[in-house]
């Protein structure tokens, strides 16, 4: 992407020449379809005679005045900057622009509702996407107050960060809201909202003794379904939480919520004004595991008005202390204030190993990584900067403690609200109030990459007594740094039919060797857990005699979270290629029927597909796959009725069809024939079964369009595309794929439903034609797209599922012969090659 990219450096010296004070920011919605008009006027001091540049990405840009002095647009305007030379101390710079809406959710993105024809706008602005609204010093270091004034239709409400102004009527049907200004806040966490939303309003009283104003908003045609109580109940939990434990009040005028359409990303932390994904308005059933995700998210942006947006990074290598902090922040309040007490579950099924997934990736990064520029920020928004981070965070916490962390934290918010920070000004805190030196422990987990492997070593004599218990670390060798962990060991025994928890130890865990001396002398149990209660951030391992119990009771550990891990050793064993992908697959089909926490059924039932896809033998995958699709069905018929689980097995069974016999039961109960008791087959679950139905080949174009027909509205039109591009056959993917790479002008959320279509496993042997048509267009889409929408094409069209040979050598050819290319997309790359290095070697250990 071509003159859109800022470098750290260039940040750093635009800092030392510059000091922002306001923007005052006008815009005009009403002035058609494609633009709208943008005057950004800035105050800001500057080394007086220096020379700097503004960031603006515009259609056209009509007038630049730099302290009364008018500048030419087409000598200063270019590559996405506009020049500034002659720098007084005290400047105002105006500049008038036309601006371009996008489809892309990043700018300013335009949705035209296909429900009703409604206009519905939002801002999506992180990382670099205020400069494609107004003129701005697009930099996190560079905060302000900003003033908004929006000319729109009158019939719209218009949100921004500061509470919403009655309207001026402004003639014809328009009307200009004034806001008031902005407390001093970086650009990217600035919003603007508007359309002919819905909404409703509550308040609360903060801890500072104001009264916050809150709102929910959403699309006329998703209202119905919009659970306003629960949100506002869950809202007004993380308050009392935070506003307790970060000693600090929530610091900002209101607080509105906004379900926004074909948004890229679970939320955006805009100061006052949160968007979430539509995904969170629930107009079918859904799982637990999806409920509990909209709370933890809900609390996670919430976490944001402190980590974040009060107090924010200088630059983007510290992301992670905003990410991290938040996924860290949202779980304990999740659990601690929240209905939802097995939070801690959920981020070690979820966040977890998303996390020590990524960490294993060539791409693998410190916490604090290393951003040179916009182009390593955007790919950075990974399982490291959140997740890892995130696990990082609650083993400091146990590390030092937890109430001197939070007592950190609140000493780090009062010393650095309304500025930016680095992470050492957060462990400077945490060392006062906890008295430990956290120097050494940054360098290890903050520093290096990589995640290390724990193992127990167990010694008995003939009576069953342990006479030496160790505990092993280990580290691969491109990373090779051990490191210290808090960790709980739990030994667990058979008791009444539940394996329970009989013995826990808490320890410091150091180098390669940790002797337990307590541990001597106590009767080896049925199964040890290593990183019992899940503080330490580490791959673990099953001695024999553990892992024997563990395929035998898994299903009969009586503790959700020691479950979990559980699963995790299992998972990352089969990865590792320690143990066979085939063993896999009977673990969790002989045990998930039993599993109660709803992100851990998800979890594993996506593992489990991907076993039996890409893990197993490809001389044995056709029977995998198969004895999948009845595992599955079999479970879906003993599932309770109306029950979680219920709901998932039949999901899964139609995801994983892969017989005549399994595809006609997917048909049948789509149509009815097939029924099972307390599951109703509503619109989205209709569309995931015609999904699989369209990928084995059992339903035509014209199916689908009956089912758009009668489901005409944006997720149905998600589902369609991505059915439609799930259709075997030359034909159909090519027509997918050049809807795709031949046309620019999809939104954001269809090219990804299509993408996730056309590389359908179902459709496996379609795919091998597209390998070379796949590293042509790499390089023609990056320098063409935008960063999402690129990413979504480079990533989402990947034949991953052929897991072969040939695609192994095309990408490693291809990284070869494109040396020079972006940084950013070699990233991308090389994480697509390693995906397929992986399932070679796990394919080859499930031969033996």
């Amino acid at each position: 992407m071509p003159g859109e990219n800022l470098t750290r450096i260039e940040a750093q010296e635009r800092r030392a020449i510059v000091d922002t004070q306001t923007y005052d920011i006008v815009l005009d919605l009403t002035t058609g379809a494609e633009v709208f008009r943008s005057r950004s006027t800035v105050r800001f001091t500057a080394t007086e005679g220096a020379s700097t540049f503004i960031d603006l990405i515009a259609r056209t840009v009509h007038s630049i005045t730099l302290n009364g002095r008018s500048i030419d647009p087409s000598t200063a305007f270019a590559d996405s900057r506009i020049a500034l030379d002659g720098l007084a101390a005290e400047n105002e710079l105006v500049i008038d622009a036309d601006c371009l809406y996008t489809n892309t959710g990043e700018g300013l993105h335009r949705f035209v509702d296909p429900v009703d024809g409604e206009v519905y706008l939002y801002s999506q602005f992180e990382v670099p996407d205020s400069r494609r609204v107004f003129a701005v010093f697009e930099q996190p270091d560079l905060k302000a107050e900003f003033t908004f004034t929006i000319t729109a239709p009158a019939a719209w409400k218009v949100v921004s960060n500061s509470p919403s102004p009655e309207p001026v009527p402004a003639g014809d049907g328009i009307a200009t809201w004034s806001f008031e200004p902005t407390p001093k806040m970086s650009s990217y966490i600035t919003a603007i909202i508007a359309g002919p939303y819905e909404s409703t309003h509550s308040e609360l009283v903060n801890g500072d003794g104001r009264t916050i104003p809150l709102g929910i908003y959403a699309r006329k045609s998703l209202w119905e379904y919009m659970d306003a109580d629960y949100i506002f109940e869950k809202t007004r939990e993380g308050f009392a939480y935070f506003g307790e434990k970060f000693d600090y009040p929530y610091p900002f005028a209101k607080y509105d919520q906004l379900f926004v359409p074909e948004f890229n990303a679970g939320a955006m932390e805009n100061i006052g004004a949160v968007t979430f994904t539509e995904v969170y308005v629930f107009r079918s059933k859904q799982t637990d595991a999806v409920k509990e995700r909209r709370v933890v998210t809900i609390l996670h942006e919430l976490a944001h008005m402190w980590f974040g947006d009060l107090v924010t990074m200088k630059w983007w290598n510290d992301l992670w202390l905003n990410e991290s902090f938040a996924e860290w922040a949202s779980t304990i309040a999740t659990a601690e204030a929240t209905e939802w007490k097995e939070a801690w579950t959920t981020f070690n099924a979820m966040e977890k190993t998303w996390a020590y997934l990524q960490d294993q990736l060539p791409s693998t990064h410190p916490v604090v990584a290393e951003i040179n520029d916009l182009e390593d920020v955007q790919v950075n928004f990974d399982g490291i900067t959140y997740a890892k981070g995130g696990s990082v965070l609650k083993q400091l916490a146990a590390w030092v403690g937890i109430e001197q962390f939070f007592a950190g934290v609140a000493a780090y918010f009062k010393k650095h609200a309304y500025s930016n920070t680095e992470v050492g000004d957060l462990l400077v805190e945490l060392e006062a109030t906890s008295g430990r030196d956290l120097s050494t422990w940054a360098k290890k987990w903050l520093e290096t990459a990589g995640v290390n492997t724990l193992a127990p070593v167990i010694d008995t004599d003939v009576d069953g007594k342990i006479t030496r218990f160790a505990i092993t670390q280990t580290a691969p060798a491109d990373y090779p740094t051990i490191r210290p962990h808090r960790l709980g060991v739990g030994f667990y025994d058979v008791v009444d039919g539940e394996l329970r928890r009989t013995h826990h130890v808490e320890l410091d865990v150091d180098g390669d060797r940790t002797d337990v001396a307590e541990l001597k002398g106590l009767a080896q149990p049925d199964l040890v857990l290593l990183n019992d209660e899940d503080l330490a951030y580490a791959k673990i391992r099953l001695d024999d005699r553990s892992l024997r119990t563990a395929i035998e009771h898994l299903g009969d550990i009586a503790d959700p979270l020691a479950r979990s891990l559980v699963w995790g050793a299992a998972w990352d064993q089969t990865r590792d290629a320690e143990s066979s992908a085939t063993d896999y697959i009977e673990l969790v089909l002989g045990n998930i029927g039993r599993e109660t926490e709803s992100t851990t059924v998800r979890t594993t039932l996506a593992q489990l597909r991907l076993a039996a896809n890409s893990y197993v033998d490809p001389a044995t995958r056709s029977a995998a796959r198969s004895r999948v699709g009845e595992g599955l069905w079999e479970l879906a018929q003993a599932a309770e009725a109306g029950s979680d689980s219920q709901l998932q097995f039949v999901q899964a069974l139609a995801a994983n069809a892969a017989t005549p016999e399994q595809v006609e039961r997917v048909r049948a109960i789509r149509d009815g024939e097939i029924v099972f008791e307390g599951l109703s087959i509503d619109t989205d679950l209709s569309w995931q079964l015609l999904v699989a139905l369209a990928a084995a080949g059992a339903v035509t174009t014209a199916d689908i369009d009956a089912a758009l027909a009668a489901d005409n509205t944006a997720k149905g039109g998600e589902f369609a595309a991505q059915a439609k591009a799930a259709l075997p056959g030359e034909e159909a993917k090519r027509a997918a794929w050049s809807s795709l790479i031949d046309n620019a002008d999809l939104p954001n959320t269809i090219v990804r439903s299509a993408a996730l279509g056309f590389v359908n496993p179902t459709t496996r042997d379609d795919l091998a034609a597209f390998v070379p048509a796949y590293f042509e267009m790499l390089l023609p889409i990056w320098e063409s797209r935008t960063y999402q929408i690129a990413n979504y094409l480079i990533t989402g069209l990947y034949p991953a599922s052929l897991a072969n040979r040939e695609l192994r050598d095309a990408t490693r050819a291809w990284l070869a012969e494109n040396a020079d290319a972006p940084a950013a997309l070699r990233r991308l790359v090389n994480e697509n090659l390693a995906v397929v290095e992986r399932a070679l070697a796990v394919q080859e250990r499930d031969a033996e």
